[in-house]
């Protein structure tokens, strides 16, 4: 069953999303109002060093009055690769230069009212370059083991959803089976 935008008008826009309002049909030809969010696209970035350690911001989330473990992000600009993009965010935010970047995933975290799209990437070297610029956006950055990941996204640690999948699968992929329990 496909809904259907008939129409869609922005209430208010900045530079860094835009909150609209569309007339949507339903399958039995009902309308409805709703309001949805446009995001430009957000860049992610992590490495994860020999020892099998991923590189972590412990950071609090005024919205949700919360903290919990994340991965570097940020929002990618006009006319910015994203790949460039998530290897910028890793080093303001944690003083981390990453060695080449591969693609882990992407995700929408919130599709029923945001068209955001989480661009998820990972390299197995990086370079310390010095103190985070951005250094306000976390209260420390540690070097945290892939086997903790598991436990840690069960005790609610990795709050957000698209940091909670992405640590997921790159302990699947650095450990596999042999990690489990």
């Amino acid at each position: 069953m496909q809904w259907t935008k008939r129409n869609e008008q922005t209430v208010y826009a900045n530079r860094w999303f835009s909150v609209n309002l569309a007339d949507v049909e339903l399958p039995d030809g009902r309308h409805l109002d709703h309001f949805l969010i446009r995001l430009r696209p957000v860049a992610v970035a992590t490495v994860v060093n020999e020892a099998n350690e991923v590189l972590l911001l412990w950071r609090h989330r005024f919205i949700t009055d919360s903290w919990g473990w994340e991965l570097a992000a940020g929002v990618v600009e006009d006319g910015e690769d994203i790949a460039v993009a998530a290897a910028r965010e890793l080093e303001e935010e944690t003083g981390w230069r990453p060695g080449p970047l591969r693609h882990l995933m992407s995700v929408e975290p919130s599709n029923g009212l945001t068209d955001a799209r989480h661009h998820i990437f990972w390299a197995d070297e990086g370079a310390y370059i010095g103190h985070p610029v951005d250094d306000f956006e976390s209260d420390r950055r540690e070097w945290v083991p892939l086997k903790l990941v598991p436990d840690m996204v069960a005790r609610g640690e990795v709050p957000a959803a698209n940091m909670a999948a992405a640590l997921l699968l790159l302990h699947h992929l650095r450990l596999g089976q042999d990690a489990l329990p």
